[in-house]
């Protein structure tokens, strides 16, 4: 009788775990069709997600978690982006996660660091790497990680190899409060702090980083 209870309690546990996976986006994000749905975005972020134009991000190699956020945030008008204007409205969740499958796949773009301004340069490192306790700017890195790859699991976006201008209009955007789809305003809170030099200096440092 034991065994049987036993057995039961296991085969109850096997289908709802399967129940909640079906249920689950995230668990089911299918890259392939992905794929197709990311068709149109080739025209601003490129065939395989390295835009060849600095405005629009980079998404190859995005954390798979932050990048369905967006498209949702997107979406839901909790992140207005005028040039997506139309573009996801129709996406389910489901949608969302499988093109973040389908660019987290992609090889990440690797750019180079201007480096003929070297105090720019040393600057932006410094803010990256240790970020500056004079000015209560915390380390990119601790949540970006030192080579910029992200965390996905604390939905933190990977910035190795961004483009530098979107990257610093991105910085000046929570800056002013335009974009506010940052949890806890955690990145708006940082980049109040920021100088306009600082931002381009960040964002020329990421552009390199990997």
């Amino acid at each position: 009788m034991r065994q049987l209870l036993a057995s039961l309690a296991i085969i109850i546990g096997a289908v709802g775990t399967a129940q909640a996976q079906s249920n689950d986006p995230a668990a089911n994000a299918d890259a392939a069709a992905g794929a197709e749905m990311a068709k149109p975005c080739a025209a601003c972020h490129g065939d395989t997600g390295i835009s060849q134009m600095g405005m629009f991000p980079n998404l190859a190699g995005q954390q798979e978690s932050y990048l369905a956020k967006q498209i949702m945030n997107i979406r839901d008008g909790d992140r207005v982006v005028a040039q997506m204007a139309g573009q996801v409205d129709n996406f389910s969740d489901q949608d969302a996660w499988d093109v973040a499958a389908h660019f987290a796949e992609q090889t990440p773009n690797k750019g180079q660091a201007d480096d003929a301004d070297e105090e720019m340069l040393e600057r932006g490192k410094t803010l990256y790497t240790a970020g500056d306790l004079s000015e209560g700017i915390p380390a990119c890195a601790a949540c970006h990680t030192p080579t910029g790859e992200g965390i996905g699991s604390a939905v933190y976006p990977a910035l190795s190899g961004q483009h530098p201008e979107y990257v610093a209009s991105t910085l000046s955007d929570f800056s002013a409060g335009e974009r506010s789809n940052d949890p806890g305003a955690v990145m708006r809170d940082i980049a109040d702090k920021l100088r306009e030099s600082d931002m381009k200096a960040v964002a020329n440092y990421v552009h390199g980083l990997h």
